[in-house]
């Protein structure tokens, strides 16, 4: 079984893209190095590159609208993976998770 990529967020055209696996056993890392970079400009974080994804995925991104909130900005997340956004609506977050396609 291949390695899965640990997510990690980078910084494209002042959209943040997300890439790679983004579970329990990767989202510390992820979150911890989002932080290392200001939120985007624009407001997006494009998930279209994330791989695998489980419940750790929203704790992620509700942080980054925490911290969005903290600083006064707003974000926006695109291209969610439809899995998430089922997850997102089973723990019935998916309102706080406005996605674009």
């Amino acid at each position: 079984m291949p390695a899965h990529t640990p997510a990690a967020f980078s910084a494209d055209n002042r959209v943040w893209l997300c890439r790679g696996a983004l579970t329990l056993t990767t989202a510390d890392g992820a979150l911890a190095q989002s932080r290392s970079l200001p939120l985007p400009a624009s407001g997006i974080v494009d998930f279209q590159d994330v791989g695998e994804i489980d419940s750790a995925a929203l704790a992620v991104m509700l942080a980054l609208l925490r911290r969005a909130q903290n600083e006064n900005k707003t974000l926006v997340f695109r291209h969610v993976p439809p899995a998430l956004q089922t997850l997102a609506h089973v723990y019935g977050i998916d309102g706080l998770l406005t996605a674009q396609v």
